[in-house]
């Protein structure tokens, strides 16, 4: 069961285990959304890109942001629903890059009309293994309380 909304201080860092992004992954994610961009799926087209070569689509990482800290267990069962994100692509992701996600929480708020709730705000970075922040986020969660 994850943390409860009074378990999350403001400044409190977390970081998950590593996870190494697979060919799978993108086909995969391009099946699910339709998303076939050649830069995800050509490798003749995405090398002559800016990126040299095939790059993950930028939302299949937002999802596996919130599976990486759902391994710290962090809000499994306890997170009431995900109210808004901001979300910004700083460096490419490719197949065989490992990731992990740093997390602080920015924000911790009561809720002013329901007492069994609040929101709780975390600063989101996804990191590759040579230490480069690939994608940052802010994402507000509604949390159960006690």
């Amino acid at each position: 069961m994850g943390l409860h909304f009074e378990d999350f201080a403001v400044g409190t860092e977390y970081r998950t285990p590593g996870r190494t992004l697979t060919e799978a992954d993108i086909v995969g994610f391009a099946g699910l959304t339709g998303d076939f961009n050649p830069l995800h799926t050509d490798e003749v087209f995405a090398a002559k890109s800016m990126f040299g070569g095939r790059i993950a689509h930028g939302p299949m990482m937002v999802g596996m942001a919130f599976g990486l800290l759902s391994r710290l267990d962090l809000i499994d069962g306890t997170v009431l629903a995900l109210k808004a994100i901001e979300w910004s692509f700083e460096a490419p992701l490719k197949a065989g890059d490992t990731v992990h996600v740093r997390a602080k929480v920015v924000e911790a708020e009561p809720s002013r009309r329901h007492d069994d709730r609040g929101t709780v705000a975390l600063g989101i970075e996804i990191v590759r293994q040579d230490d480069v922040v690939a994608q940052t986020g802010r994402a507000v969660l509604i949390m159960a309380r006690r």
